[in-house]
């Protein structure tokens, strides 16, 4: 595996001996690196139950099994890559925003582009934020991941005629009083796909099936249906699938310390099994399609010729 970071994100690629495959792995929420005088007054405790705690740690296995993995290093508290750039609250801004926002029904509960609140009643910030900070969380931070996940989902495009991209989360064992389900349990694993909008609803049946037979409770669309990510990325006519997983927190780890438990291997170990199955189905579908396998075979040949060079 290569791998390169900088303050806004990692990448992990297959290494120059390992399979290549039109598959990308994105973790946009599990970022702890908060920038300094960033303004927030939420406690580390309230902060913490933002995070997706490991994501990008469990879904490690992706570029030995020829997926890159990309991590945003930034937390999503600071600002958030799968909200859409206009999803502002401008009343929490000291002057008015460069473009009119729109915000989303997450927003309103505090959950926009920058979060309101760390949980229900614990406010991020103090006062308003000036229009200057947030803009720059959005052209240094948030900008960069979008530019670089886009990248790599082209690349793969354009090299296979095709990409399957899996939008990694966690999410709290019961919805609280910002989510659309508060107070109800959840299954284990959520697929969301924008009710078949975002990826071939065959894709999304079969990753869902994949994890029953690992095991897990599965939904598809409920209570999540798909944040901004695979929502812009995902575009299942032109054999963009994008695909977004959350898995339950406390099936790996301990929700109020955050500290691994012993589920924690046995999911990275299941995850790596699904990775597997899914970098043989994409092998196939490139196969099966006449016109995707002779793209295959040339993006192999022409990764053969970059590595040797």
């Amino acid at each position: 595996m290569i791998k390169s970071s900088n303050q806004v994100y990692s990448i992990t690629r297959p290494g120059m001996t390992e399979t290549l495959l039109p598959m990308v792995v994105d973790s946009p929420h599990s970022g702890t690196l908060y920038p300094i005088n960033n303004g927030i007054v939420a406690p580390a405790d309230a902060l913490k139950t933002t995070w997706d705690a490991y994501v990008d740690e469990l879904w490690g296995a992706a570029p030995a099994l020829g997926g890159v993995l990309l991590a945003a290093r930034f937390p999503r508290a600071y600002i958030d890559p799968n909200r859409a750039p206009d999803d502002i609250d401008e009343a929490m801004l000291a002057g008015a925003w460069r473009t009119p926002p729109v915000p989303s029904a997450a927003c309103r509960r505090g959950m926009g582009l920058i979060r309101l609140n760390a949980l229900p009643g614990v406010p991020m910030y103090d006062g308003k934020l000036p229009v200057a900070e947030v803009a720059h969380r959005l052209d240094d931070y948030y900008m960069q991941y979008h530019n670089v996940l886009e990248t790599l989902l082209d690349d793969a495009v354009h090299g296979f005629g095709a990409v399957w991209h899996i939008d990694c989360h966690s999410m709290k064992s019961v919805g609280n009083a910002m989510n659309v389900d508060n107070g109800a349990a959840r299954p284990d694993i959520v697929v969301s796909d924008r009710s078949g909008t975002s990826a071939d609803p065959r894709f999304t049946a079969w990753v869902a099936a994949q994890f029953e037979q690992l095991g897990y409770r599965v939904s598809i669309n409920t209570p999540y249906q798909g944040g901004y990510i695979v929502q812009r990325y995902g575009m299942p006519l032109a054999d963009r699938h994008s695909v977004q997983i959350e898995i339950k927190r406390d099936v790996y780890m301990d929700e109020k310390s955050c500290e691994k438990h012993e589920g924690f291997e046995r999911l990275q170990q299941n995850l790596a099994s699904f990775l597997q199955a899914m970098a043989h189905y994409v092998a196939q579908a490139l196969k099966s399609d006449t016109s995707l396998a002779r793209r295959a075979r040339n993006a192999s040949r022409q990764a053969a010729t970059g590595r040797a060079g």
